[in-house]
């Protein structure tokens, strides 16, 4: 064997034992690095679960803060109370419902044998010439007659304005049911919540005495009730009604923070913002099935002698803003939870912006606009731009009163109007294609040289 045999086996060998030490070099260096982010995965787990945890009450706190901001708003509110009550008087259902309260009232107070003996001459005719036209007994008659006034009346514009005025003085009817307190025209009686109708069994009477009945002017002084709200249960709304009153306008604010709060601790928020805003309106939809269910069921366990349809009415109307809120809740959850996938970098999410801002250039480069330090502004600023008009769309949407399911599309759309706006007006001065190989926009073609 030759010396250089025996060099180049020793370098042969060193560089194998070389390239086996930075082998092993390497393997430390990932077992090392392995090691390290252990602790990390750990803490981004932790992490994960306190996100998830928030989220979760966040949508279970969601329909019992919609209950709280509605009871808290309708019953503190006389304002809110009476333009809640207010479309009841021209409800038919309504109308008819409290004629025949008025109706049965007046004919316990009528001796109809009696009464007919003691009409005076001079109103005969008249009484005669009102009652004639009805067939049947006349007792049978004079209740129609009764009944024909009394609803001739609900359905005018006088009815109107009095059941305003006594929803007005009597606005504390819900808080009654659940409290316990208040008075004066309102009164909680065997769980229930009742009006007192005096008022209009007076207009009725003098009604009546113009219609040439003129002894209903002796009738005395009549109170009969009209039932607003019963329910077996209504001593269990108290206990959580109390409870809700007890948070009150913080409930709300702490359901939307403990939202925030998940989407922020999570590690991939804007999974996170999508999972929580879909929750959040899942736990509304909830509110809204529950909301149906009760109301066949409040409805089923009313006495016989309430009129059901005037009940449904009632109940439909004291709970439309609560309706309202849940749609709301569901539609704006929607539209978060796409917006933040719009936003996202997924494929698809990817495909939608490149249509979106490529659709609005080709608008731009078909209409030849020249934008020049507008459009620079615009490109310097845009992200700015897109979070104001943003934030506007959510202003507007705060200071709105009850806004409907409607008026919260409509201020997405004129905010997606807006943000398409800020995307034409977008332009750094980079020259655009016209078409593939036709190089960019130039000016006007340079004159050749004579040479």
């Amino acid at each position: 064997m030759s010396t250089g045999d025996v060099g180049g086996g020793a370098a042969s060998g060193g560089g194998t034992g070389g390239g086996d030490a930075r082998e092993i070099a390497e393997l430390r260096a990932r077992v090392a690095e392995l090691e390290q982010s252990r602790p990390r995965r750990e803490h981004h787990r932790v992490r994960s679960t306190f996100a998830v945890v928030l989220v979760l009450l966040a949508a279970l706190l969601t329909p019992l803060s919609a209950v709280a901001a509605w009871s808290s708003d309708l019953i503190g509110n006389t304002d809110r109370y009476v333009q809640t009550m207010e479309p009841l008087a021209s409800d038919p259902d309504i109308q008819n419902a409290v004629a025949n309260r008025v109706t049965d009232a007046v004919m316990q107070h009528v001796d109809v044998e009696t009464l007919l003996q003691s009409v005076a001459p001079a109103d005969r005719p008249r009484l005669a010439q009102a009652l004639g036209p009805i067939s049947g007994a006349i007792t049978s008659g004079v209740k129609d007659f009764v009944h024909t006034v009394a609803l001739k009346f609900v359905s005018s514009d006088a009815f109107a304005t009095l059941w305003t005025n006594l929803n007005r003085r009597a606005h504390a009817a819900v808080d009654k049911a659940l409290t316990g307190k208040g008075g004066g025209a309102v009164k909680l009686t065997n769980d229930a919540v009742v009006i007192d109708l005096a008022p209009v069994i007076d207009q009725v009477k003098q009604d009546l005495v113009d219609q040439g009945l003129g002894v209903a002017a002796k009738i005395p002084q009549i109170h009969t009730n009209f039932t607003v709200l019963t329910s077996d249960s209504i001593g269990k709304a108290k206990r959580l009604y109390r409870l809700l009153e007890l948070v009150g306008f913080w409930l709300p604010v702490l359901t939307l923070l403990l939202a925030a709060g998940g989407v922020l601790l999570a590690v991939r928020r804007r999974r996170a913002l999508i999972t929580a805003a879909l929750l959040v309106a899942a736990g509304a939809a909830v509110l809204g099935i529950a909301l149906w269910i009760f109301r066949e069921i409040y409805l089923d366990g009313l006495p016989a002698q309430v009129s059901q349809p005037a009940a449904a009415s009632v109940f439909d109307t004291l709970v439309r803003y609560l309706r309202t809120s849940v749609r709301l809740i569901i539609t704006l959850g929607i539209i978060v939870a796409l917006a933040a996938w719009l936003t996202g970098r997924g494929r698809a999410a990817r495909r939608v912006n490149a249509a979106w801002t490529g659709g609005i250039g080709a608008v731009r480069t078909a209409t030849g606009a020249e934008l020049g330090a507008v459009g620079a502004w615009v490109h310097r600023t845009k992200k700015w731009l897109n979070w104001t008009v943003v934030a506007v769309a959510a202003a507007i949407l705060l200071v709105w009163n009850y806004p409907t399911a409607a008026v919260t599309i409509w201020i997405a759309v004129l905010a997606l109007l807006a943000l398409a706006i800020v995307e034409f007006l977008d332009d750094d001065g980079t020259p655009h294609l016209i078409g593939p190989g036709d190089g960019p926009v130039a000016g006007p073609p340079e004159a050749k040289s004579p040479a």
